[in-house]
């Protein structure tokens, strides 16, 4: 069992910058695929990013590229995503997802996600 609790999130004009976190309990964290879904008001939850167990490939949302980057430290059992050039299309709640699995090849499906965080909200404002 894995429990994922999400963080950073807040209100930031366009072009500003937030970092969010992702904080897993539980053993074993180094072997979970990890990813960050949003879902904003009247929207289906999308995928933003992935990362693979090791850190050593990513996947972004075509949406997000350039601005976006996920990462992970698997000592501190986190995963991170830094935004940039925040915009307010932006604006959602934004998930934290994992599931155990080597796999080479993020992870973009979300019905491939096992463990889902309770969300940290996104806005930006124009």
């Amino acid at each position: 069992q894995v429990q994922l609790v999400e963080a950073g999130g807040g209100l930031v004009q366009a072009g500003g910058s937030l970092r969010l976190s992702c904080a897993a309990s539980g053993r074993s964290f180094s072997i979970y695929a990890m990813g960050w879904f949003r879902q904003a008001p009247g929207k289906e939850r999308e995928f933003v990013a992935a990362i693979v167990w090791s850190g050593g490939s990513t996947s972004y949302a075509d949406s997000v590229k350039g601005r976006f980057t996920i990462s992970r430290d698997n000592a501190k059992n986190t995963v991170y995503l830094q935004m940039i050039s925040l915009q307010p299309e932006d604006t959602a709640v934004y998930y934290c997802a994992a599931v155990q699995r080597r796999s080479v090849v993020a992870r973009t499906d979300p019905n491939e996600y096992r463990y889902w965080g309770q969300g940290t909200q996104v806005t930006v404002s124009s």
